[in-house]
């Protein structure tokens, strides 16, 4: 893992690729004699949880475990109290919470000694560190070795430890002092470009009321807006003079739609992941992050993601400017797009070409080319 890491920044879409090189990578941290330290966010675990167990096989190595337990994660409550009582018990320092805030944010990192040189691998994702749920809902992993990104999540673990009263990064942005503020202000940069400006948005529930007026804005300045939204949508589409340039649409399927995905097209950059949906809760009473996401290949998948979930019209519902859904109709002869569908038969031509190639580069290059192909 660290390796692939060092070489390259590395995107996963789950459950279409597989979550088992998140676990594998805190398995390998805890059996690396070169690791000193690993430091980890858990909101849901599953009961029988392998990234548990290789963090307190780290913590029994001798290895620096810290890891924020939030114990006040609704209907896990009991099972995160088991698992930090054992952490506990093999030596790992658990922090319990920030008061008065939820801790939704999910990252991980590992810290590695080559030499006289400390190397730095984060995980940042929009899920859980969950085993289970990741192969029914769909999350997007993300793995860098940057330099910014590690000062970022060195500063953010320090304040959930109570090292630091700092309450602002500088790549990443946190709730509850920086994303709003940040969404709000690329929301209106885009508003500025009027009918060049464009935005495209995923997550689970859309309910901010400040956010939901820089988009009104904004599409009255002539921005084109498509807000991918599973679940509660506080904002009316196509309102004549208010939001005619905004189109909302929720995605019902096989697997259970729980990525957080931003496009700002004159934003820099332009491509941003989160654990945080826009809702009053994740903006203003939980810590949260939002990731930027820069390399070139990473951003052309998550442009993929979304071009053809804006294009469904087999899992996708419409919400129209009276408050009901309707599902899409088709005209004749219309192809038909399922995102679903489509993205496990990406993984699947991707299986096949492993079955036949021991060469893990070429099967890595095939995977991009096959994902920009298609």
């Amino acid at each position: 893992m660290f390796d692939a890491i060092d070489k390259e920044d590395v995107l996963l879409f789950h459950p279409y690729e597989s979550f088992d090189p998140v676990t594998q990578f805190i398995r390998e941290a805890a059996k690396d004699p070169k690791v000193i330290s690993i430091r980890m966010t858990l909101y849901r675990v599953e009961k029988n949880s392998a990234i548990i167990q290789a963090l307190i096989d780290a913590a029994n190595e001798g290895k620096q475990v810290t890891v924020m337990v939030e114990l006040k994660a609704r209907f896990d409550e009991e099972n995160n109290l088991h698992w930090a009582k054992a952490l506990e018990n093999a030596g790992a320092h658990v922090i319990y919470g920030i008061t008065g805030f939820k801790v939704h944010a999910k990252v991980s990192q590992v810290i590695r000694q080559v030499g006289d040189k400390l190397n730095f691998y984060i995980h940042l994702g929009t899920g859980n560190y969950n085993g289970s749920s990741a192969k029914i809902y769909t999350d997007v992993s993300y793995f860098t070795s940057r330099a910014d990104v590690a000062k970022d999540t060195t500063t953010f673990f320090h304040i959930l430890s109570g090292f630091s009263k700092n309450r602002r990064l500088n790549g990443l942005s946190m709730s509850p002092m920086q994303i709003k503020e940040r969404v709000i202000a690329m929301i209106k940069n885009e508003a500025k470009m009027g009918s060049e400006g464009r935005i495209i948005a995923k997550m689970n529930a859309l309910v901010d009321s400040d956010v939901i007026k820089a988009l009104y804005e904004a599409s009255n300045a002539g921005v084109q807006i498509n807000l991918i939204i599973r679940g509660i949508c506080c904002l009316r589409p196509g309102v004549p003079g208010m939001s005619e340039n905004i189109k909302v649409r929720s995605i019902i399927g096989k697997y259970l739609e729980h990525a957080r995905i931003f496009y700002f097209k004159h934003a820099n950059p332009k491509f941003y992941i989160s654990s945080a949906d826009w809702m009053p809760r994740n903006l203003e009473r939980r810590l949260e992050l939002m990731t930027p996401i820069t390399d070139p290949v990473s951003q052309g998948k998550l442009g993929e993601i979304l071009r053809l979930q804006v294009q469904d019209n087999e899992l996708a519902f419409e919400l129209e400017s009276d408050g009901e859904y309707h599902s899409i109709i088709k005209s004749e002869g219309e192809k038909v797009v399922n995102n679903q569908e489509f993205f496990e038969g990406y993984l699947n031509k991707i299986f096949k070409t492993m079955k036949k190639s021991s060469d893990q580069d070429k099967v890595q290059i095939l995977a991009s080319k096959l994902f920009k192909e298609s």
